[in-house]
């Protein structure tokens, strides 16, 4: 019986590529994460929002960033602001909306529970040259109910969030 190094190089070769294209997914699932984008037309810039690396998927953080959208063929080439936040569930949706009724557009960051309930969450920031500041958050919603109309009545109401104000 001859063992893999006296295998042809050929031979080498595609057990190499086999084993890779069988492991692939099974890294890929292992690591996966939420990544969004979309396009905040006020600002002229692109919203990413992204898990965190290596955590689970329930729990952990998500990092948000605006980019100046200055050239269509490089969208990420001009960071203008980003921040790091806690995250208790799966980012769900990257939404663009007025949140807080002054006519200009602000980023919801929706997140859902990972538990049986399905709660959501959302944040909602707003691109300020270059800085990105929280408004607000909600959490602790139905799963069914509408985290920007919960983000919309509070804030309207004049209550933002429980984080101190910077």
């Amino acid at each position: 019986m001859r063992g893999v190094s006296n295998m042809p190089a050929y031979g080498r070769l595609v057990c190499g590529a086999l084993l890779l294209a069988f492991s692939l997914p099974l890294l890929a699932d292992g690591g996966a994460r939420v990544v969004k984008s979309a396009p905040l037309p006020d600002a002229r810039a692109t919203i990413v929002v992204a898990e965190g690396d290596f955590e689970p998927r329930s729990v952990g953080s998500y990092s948000i960033r605006a980019y100046a959208a200055a050239d269509a063929r490089f969208p990420y080439d001009r960071f203008l602001a980003g921040a790091v936040r806690p995250r208790s569930g799966v980012i769900e949706e990257l939404r663009i909306a007025d949140v807080n009724g002054d006519g200009t557009a602000d980023i919801i960051v929706v997140m859902r529970a990972a538990g049986t309930g399905g709660h959501r969450s959302a944040d909602a920031f707003r691109l300020q040259g270059r800085a990105l500041r929280l408004l607000g958050s909600v959490s602790g919603l139905a799963k069914d109910a509408d985290p920007v109309r919960a983000l919309t009545t509070r804030l309207q109401a004049g209550s933002s969030t429980n984080e101190p104000k910077r």
